[in-house]
């Protein structure tokens, strides 16, 4: 039986890590078999991704992470008939128990690749979140008053948070997150 540890919040993005012992001398099946369930787990709506993180030398565990859109998408495809069919293809090629965690909301901009099962604390976040979108949106808004004032308002808001929220998550918090990783784990 695996361990399973949601978020209580249920909207927004969802990224699933799961942990997994691979029997030594399997790894071959086990990376056919994740070809296998991404190959299914990418029709299903609101997929976002698959990232996995193979094992070092001397550990035999893989990190598998998923992301969905949201909740819903996220369980029904974790109660999908064809998700369970593929974990009953691990008997023998895993060993012990999957560890699974999920992540909803804020978590997203604060996941790095090598810790998929930590998060930082809620306050943690909140402040780095604070300071992050102060700065941007100060940065952006100067620049559009400063090269585009004639703008509707309207306009001008959406580009700040469009400009915003793809550099949050495509360059500031990968970065953020990677510069600020002692104090937040």
């Amino acid at each position: 039986m695996a361990t399973i540890i949601e978020s209580a919040e249920q909207s927004g993005p969802v990224t699933i890590s799961v942990a997994r012992q691979v029997v030594p001398g399997r790894e071959r099946d086990y990376e056919d078999w994740v070809k296998g369930i991404t190959a299914e787990a990418v029709k299903y709506p609101g997929h976002m991704g698959i990232n996995v993180i193979r094992p070092t030398p001397g550990c035999q565990e893989y990190i598998t992470i998923f992301r969905y859109d949201n909740y819903e998408h996220s369980k029904a495809w974790e109660e999908s008939d064809v998700r369970a069919e593929w974990l009953e293809k691990l008997d023998g090629i895993v060993e012990g128990e999957s560890e699974y965690r999920k992540g909803t909301g804020l978590e997203f901009w604060f996941s790095l690749p090598e810790l998929p099962m930590a998060h930082p604390s809620p306050h943690k976040m909140a402040l780095v979140l604070l300071i992050v979108v102060f700065v941007l949106v100060s940065a952006i808004r100067y620049l559009i008053s400063t090269f585009a004032p004639g703008w509707p308002p309207v306009l001008q808001l959406f580009v700040t948070v469009f400009c915003q929220v793809m550099l949050m998550t495509y360059v500031v918090m990968p970065r953020v997150t990677r510069a600020l990783r002692s104090w937040l784990y």
